[in-house]
């Protein structure tokens, strides 16, 4: 028998996604599914693509309850923004918990209440454990938060260089596209597939998307030098400005983001900038800095809790360059909570967990 966990919102892709790496994790047993409105349905009638997983298929999805959680050691909590905090503060401190949505990523009330309608709840543990001093504190945490999906690509993409000292976090464009999945599965006019597909378009611009303030606090840590878990005075760090634009591309899944900053130095060379970023991730299980020359893509991380990087110095602009390909439901959501899970539970960083995509 392995630890028990629970899944709080498992009807959702998020929620899809952690059953399905939980059916093949040699550790964890899933202990109680929950869901909202399609609570009392199977998993395989919700889930499709689950319907040959034994012990997981004929789960039947169970109402929002903290009692429905209460006999697990570890639970998931993969609900929409502003549900969490009740269900969390309902629980035992006894049970550790992961919370995939964003309320408990925000240090600054202020930031929150810009681009949510419910009260800010504070912010737990920073669940992604590649940033500095991540693993540590996941490690020790009963409560983590992991980032939003845009947010953990910028972050694997441009921390290590402003940590460096080799990216001025005061300007910071952040371009990235990414797959239906995350706006997840509610009916939506503007996700159907005949207006998404063969169009790129982009929306919640010029700073209204709601990672922008997860970049920002994950870079003014890294250019303080503060670890990225609540509860630490830092340094006044450097004022940090990062401009974000996402875009809806037509695929189910995938990141694809372009983050580049001003150099501190202009004449910081590839070589430096690729350095840094080797040496940030050296020994990284799921982050690989790709050769020169090969740039990363969607295709490559799709189905895994992998990263791929690349960086380039653009010597005329002054700009350092970086792309990084995540797959948004791995390694932006179900993929990054198991990894904090394995961390919190005493379990190998890897179990259920892999670093190779699929295809074609």
């Amino acid at each position: 028998m392995g630890a028990r966990v629970a899944v709080a919102g498992a009807s959702g892709y998020g929620g899809g996604e952690l059953l399905r790496l939980l059916a093949g994790h040699p550790d964890l047993d899933i202990a109680a599914v929950t869901a909202g409105s399609s609570a009392g349905r199977l998993v395989a009638d919700l889930h499709p693509n689950l319907a040959g997983a034994p012990g997981v298929a004929g789960l039947t999805l169970r109402r929002h309850d903290p009692d429905a959680l209460s006999g697990c050691d570890l639970a998931f909590l993969a609900l929409p923004a502003g549900e969490s905090a009740a269900v969390a503060n309902a629980l035992s401190d006894c049970i550790k918990v992961v919370d995939l949505g964003p309320d408990f990523r925000l240090a600054d009330g202020t930031a929150w209440e810009r681009h949510y309608a419910s009260p800010h709840a504070g912010r737990w543990v920073t669940g992604l454990a590649e940033l500095p001093g991540g693993r540590a504190a996941i490690r020790a945490a009963s409560r983590v938060a992991g980032p939003g999906c845009y947010a953990t690509a910028a972050m694997l993409a441009l921390v290590p260089l402003v940590a460096a000292g080799l990216a001025d976090p005061a300007d910071v464009v952040v371009v990235a596209a990414s797959g239906t999945s995350g706006a997840g599965r509610s009916l939506r006019t503007d996700l159907l597939a005949s207006e998404v597909m063969g169009s790129v378009s982009a929306y919640s611009v010029a700073g209204a998307h709601r990672h922008t303030p997860e970049i920002e606090q994950a870079l003014a840590e890294a250019s303080s030098g503060a670890r990225l878990t609540a509860g630490i005075d830092a340094e006044p760090a450097t004022a940090v400005r990062v401009s974000f634009t996402p875009m809806l591309a037509p695929m189910p899944r995938g990141i694809l983001a372009t983050c580049t900053a001003r150099l501190t130095r202009p004449a910081t060379t590839s070589g430096e900038l690729r350095e840094a970023i080797a040496q940030a991730y050296e020994g990284e299980p799921f982050i690989t800095l790709l050769p020169p020359g090969r740039w990363p893509a969607t295709a490559s991380v799709a189905g895994s809790n992998g990263a791929h990087l690349q960086v380039a110095a653009d010597t005329r602009a002054g700009r350092a360059v970086v792309v990084a390909a995540i797959d948004n439901l791995g390694k932006g959501a179900a993929g990054q909570a198991i990894q904090d899970a394995n961390l919190m539970l005493g379990l190998p960083e890897t179990a259920g967990l892999t670093a190779a995509g699929i295809a074609p």
